[in-house]
């Protein structure tokens, strides 16, 4: 593969909205009777603006297919992320699938390494839990887009997620980033308000979408808790991977 080294164009044709971000957990959309692009269908019908698929026990063979099933039925306007799995990215795309990028935790491979493999065009995001992890992210030359900062609150979906935040210390870390930043980890319609007040891009949601009875109604509460908050959605310009 070689790697894209032009520089990133200044103006963009394409926003990413990272507001009501879906992250999405196999096993309980399975647990509900659901697929996960049935899961994905149902919560951007409610008003989820970003998703990200996230497999951490299935094989490539499997988490291709998901992400494959689920860009056949997402619009063009909802950001497709693929988690940690730079090659299912590049298999997608080759594939021909609409996806946007791809998102990397501090233990992936390094996001200087992922830029290169994944072009210049594509949306990187990289997860943050401290100040200096975020300082790092601004610097450096894998051109970070933003950044997924928590766990805001305890959280059961993530084995290895860091000590919980709350509202205030996601504000600091936030106000201190150069980057968009996402909160993850726990996040309920409740804390949007403050999160948006906080200056986030947006908020990142899994059992709260993939666990509920009606995605679509849960999505519906999400999007209306953002849109409520004053001020405009916060966006990165990019263009998207096709």
């Amino acid at each position: 593969m070689t790697a894209h080294m032009t520089a990133r164009p200044r103006s963009m044709d394409a926003g990413v909205d990272l507001s009501v971000y879906l992250v999405t957990d196999t096993a309980q959309c399975a647990a509900r009777g659901r697929t996960v692009a049935e899961t994905v269908a149902q919560a951007v019908a409610g008003g989820v603006t970003a998703v990200q698929i996230r497999e951490k026990h299935a094989s490539g063979r499997e988490f291709l297919r998901t992400v494959l099933d689920v860009a056949e039925i997402l619009p063009e306007h909802v950001a497709l992320i693929v988690n940690d799995r730079v090659d299912v990215f590049l298999a997608a795309r080759a594939n021909g699938a609409r996806v946007t990028g791809v998102h990397v935790g501090q233990s992936d491979l390094p996001a200087t390494s992922v830029r290169q493999l994944i072009g210049d065009e594509a949306v990187l995001g990289l997860s943050a839990a401290t100040a200096e992890e975020l300082r790092a992210a601004a610097a450096s030359a894998a051109r970070v887009d933003h950044v997924g900062i928590g766990a805001l609150h305890a959280t059961r979906t993530k084995d290895d997620a860091p000590e919980p935040l709350g509202l205030d210390g996601f504000a600091a870390l936030a106000g201190a980033s150069a980057l968009p930043a996402v909160a993850i980890g726990g996040v309920t319609p409740a804390d949007l308000p403050h999160l948006r007040a906080a200056g986030a891009a947006g908020a990142a949601i899994v059992s709260g979408i993939c666990a509920a009875d009606d995605p679509r109604a849960a999505a519906r509460t999400y999007a209306d808790a953002w849109s409520d908050s004053a001020g405009p959605r916060p966006r990165i310009r990019k263009d998207v991977s096709t």
